[in-house]
């Protein structure tokens, strides 16, 4: 088999939480169908993941939308059990969807990190778990969880404070841990032919103020933000046999931003 071969998802049946949403999901479902998988995307929206899934079927490609809510582990076992029923098994999970929260530290709430917690730390914990059990018993899968750049270093108050934004602090406190955790599934499981790694990007372009773009531009090595194209040559890397021996790894996709 050549190296370009070891690249191929031909016959993966690929999981991707969020992946029709904006920003990661969808570029990682797209990179996962173009590298020749079975894609698989489920969110809340079950609606927005059959239409995303038809469009990519008009493009010849293998995809199916699912219902997922991830603060709800009943919700998560559906999805295995539908998984399981339709496919047979599952190779790749990819953990791109979050409990979306906002606000400043000044303006969260308990009620808001308690939110977080159920599909951040638990909903994360139960969706690997229902999956890993499966894999196990093959002895063949790979997690790939989506963290972020400010899961390793914290973000600089003056860049978002520029602009306007907030930058709210739970999402640090919960990107810092996915890495971790990533690294003790690597560690516990890797003897059962389970692969867990990150991928932690720098900040995706989406409409954000031209204050906010301008400044993360003028510090980030690379002089521009993270675009649809960027991160999914490392998905389709961690998702592929060409990292076999890749295991409790955080890859950052950041353009140099944790370099500094």
């Amino acid at each position: 088999m050549g190296i370009l071969d070891r690249f191929s998802l031909d016959k993966k049946v690929v999981l991707v939480t969020a992946g029709a949403g904006p920003l990661f999901g969808k570029s990682i479902s797209e990179a996962m169908v173009e590298a020749g998988a079975t894609l698989i995307t489920a969110s809340r929206s079950l609606e927005r993941n059959l239409v995303f899934a038809q469009g990519l079927r008009d493009l010849g490609y293998d995809a199916h939308g699912m219902e997922l809510d991830i603060t709800k582990p009943d919700s998560i076992c559906s999805l295995r059990d539908e998984v399981r029923r339709k496919f047979g098994r599952l190779d790749v999970l990819v953990n791109s969807a979050l409990a979306r929260v906002g606000g400043s530290f000044e303006t969260q709430t308990p009620e808001d990190w308690s939110y977080s917690a159920q599909g951040d730390m638990v909903g994360l914990f139960v969706i690997c778990k229902a999956f890993l059990e499966d894999m196990v018993l093959r002895r063949k899968g790979s997690i790939i969880n989506i963290s972020s750049i400010y899961g390793v270093v914290a973000n600089d108050p003056a860049l978002h404070g520029a602009s306007g934004m907030d930058h709210p602090p739970h999402y640090d406190f919960v990107k810092a841990g996915m890495v971790n955790f990533t690294r003790h599934i690597a560690t516990n499981f890797g003897k059962k032919g389970i692969r867990a790694n990150c991928i932690s990007p720098g900040g995706y372009l989406e409409d954000q103020p031209k204050a906010f773009v301008d400044s993360y531009c003028a510090r980030v090595p690379v002089g521009r933000m993270l675009e649809n194209e960027d991160i999914k040559g490392a998905a389709v890397f961690l998702a592929s046999d060409a990292s076999e021996y890749v295991n409790g790894v955080n890859l950052m996709v950041d353009g140099g931003w944790t370099a500094m």
